[in-house]
């Protein structure tokens, strides 16, 4: 099944979380989804047996600069052998998006990872909380406007 296809089942089945469909001119064609609509679409993804999304490859958090944080799913039908991206925009004042873990267990790690490098929360996460920089850190390193401390608990960053 191509992209578009997917992208039109999505909007018959929820008419307003498809924002964008960018197919043409992209290196990796993605459907932009509204925030508040990401977990029924993504359960529906995985769910709908014309689709069937049985396996997300991986969650990757990005920060896109000016105020926009993003969250990026590349998911797969192992079954049907198709794939498809998916992503999500949030507010850097307002970094929440449902999770995805209770949809692919997979997602426990990714969320939690852009969880603890971008600082988005994944609501509902059953574990939000840091997976790689120690519990007392400061700030979101992966943040474009992140600045690196020059001390951690009195020891110098060599930076």
């Amino acid at each position: 099944m191509i992209l578009q296809e997917i992208s039109d089942k999505i909007r018959q089945q929820f008419p307003e979380a498809v924002l964008e469909t960018k197919i043409e001119g992209q290196i990796d064609p993605f459907i932009k989804i509204s925030p508040p609509y990401i977990k029924d679409v993504c359960h529906f993804l995985r769910n709908e047996n014309d689709l069937q999304f049985d396996f997300l490859n991986c969650l990757s958090g990005v920060d896109y600069g000016k105020g926009i944080l993003g969250v990026v799913y590349n998911i797969s039908s192992l079954a049907l052998k198709h794939k498809a991206t998916i992503k999500v925009e949030v507010p850097v004042a307002e970094p929440k998006i449902h999770s995805v873990e209770s949809i692919w267990k997979t997602a426990n790690w990714h969320e939690r990872e852009a969880y603890d490098l971008l600082g988005i929360q994944f609501t509902g996460h059953p574990d939000m909380r840091r997976i790689l920089l120690p519990y007392d850190w400061e700030g979101f390193p992966l943040r474009k406007d992140y600045k690196v401390p020059e001390f951690y608990n009195g020891m110098k960053i060599p930076y």
